[in-house]
């Protein structure tokens, strides 16, 4: 099998004839990838620069530090009520967004279907709504019932933005939509909080990315148990999970439903730990999902750019002498 028929696999439920791997990096794009992809060996690549592109098509001020991910400074609501005058979202002409598609195309140019790539949508709606309102003003706003309906109003803004770049994003030829949602996690808001006002945005997401007939994975934070069965319901193919969430209780959860994706710790392991240590946990995680081909591995979050190479090796070699 390539790696594009790994991954095909475990997002069916077949085995496949190694562990495949999807590695999720900041700040690489097509060239980049096409390297990494030459040194490593593994799977699938995830389109991803940063958490900023839709939010910066939106009107949220972003910098662009030289060698690290954009990044949103401010906002563009001062108040909540101000999202009734906001004109439609408009994300397609943004040049970050174009950058994302591009790479899509010269990646699938480039490896045909010998390597499965992701392209990642950049922000679930919640997220979205979090970087235009300002992350702790929009959580405040969560608070007082009298602005719920400005609230759902936001969000269906960025529901809009979040749709379209999906859209794009297939159109681009990418293999598998995704979308990140951290902020929606119980690191932040309660599960009450999450299904009410998360929940059914990432659920549109879903159904967007069947509709484009392409499978779909979220992406989310920290220690998600609590909300474990609500993201399988959203009817996501995979979900990919950090480290902080329990594999065992995760695997257990997702029997059958949706594929697990992670869950290396990208820095205490993959950044800061030796070789030998970056082995043993992946072995350690391969053995909890030995009895399911459910399964691809990769870190549970970005992986830092400074992460040693023999680290990657090792994590690589692991999967495949499983």
């Amino acid at each position: 099998m390539n790696g594009f028929e790994r991954i095909q696999a475990a997002l069916a439920g077949r085995r496949p004839d190694a562990t495949p791997v999807m590695l999720h990096n900041f700040m690489a794009v097509a060239r980049c990838f096409i390297q990494a992809v030459e040194t490593y060996r593994y799977d699938g690549v995830v389109v991803d620069l940063d958490t900023a592109t839709l939010a910066g098509a939106l009107g949220v001020p972003v910098a662009f530090p030289e060698d690290e991910p954009a990044l949103c400074r401010g906002a563009r609501l001062s108040r909540l009520e101000e999202v009734r005058e906001l004109p439609p979202p408009e994300v397609a002409a943004y040049p970050g967004v174009q950058v994302w598609l591009e790479a899509v195309r010269l990646l699938k140019r480039h490896f045909g279907r010998e390597i499965y790539v992701r392209g990642n949508c950049d922000q679930c709606p919640f997220s979205l709504a979090a970087a235009l309102r300002g992350p702790a003003e929009w959580l405040t706003d969560l608070m007082d019932p009298a602005r719920r309906e400005d609230a759902h109003r936001l969000l269906e803004f960025a529901a809009q933005a979040t749709l379209e770049f999906l859209r794009l994003m297939a159109a681009a030829g990418a293999d598998m939509l995704s979308n990140g949602d951290s902020p929606a996690g119980p690191s932040l808001i309660s599960p009450r909080l999450y299904r009410e006002f998360a929940w059914p945005y990432e659920k549109r997401a879903v159904e967007q990315a069947h509709r484009l007939g392409l499978p779909y994975m979220l992406h989310i934070c920290g220690k998600t148990e609590p909300i474990l069965e609500d993201m399988v319901r959203t009817g996501a193919d995979a979900l990919e999970l950090d480290h902080k969430t329990d594999a065992r209780r995760a695997r257990d959860v997702l029997a059958g439903r949706a594929v697990f994706v992670g869950n290396l710790d990208p820095s205490g392991v993959l950044a800061l730990g030796t070789p030998e240590q970056v082995e043993r946990k992946t072995r350690e995680l391969l053995e909890i999902f030995a009895d399911t081909p459910h399964f691809i591995l990769n870190a549970g979050c970005a992986i830092p750019a400074g992460t040693p190479p023999e680290n990657l090796k090792a994590m690589i070699r692991a999967a495949r002498q499983a």
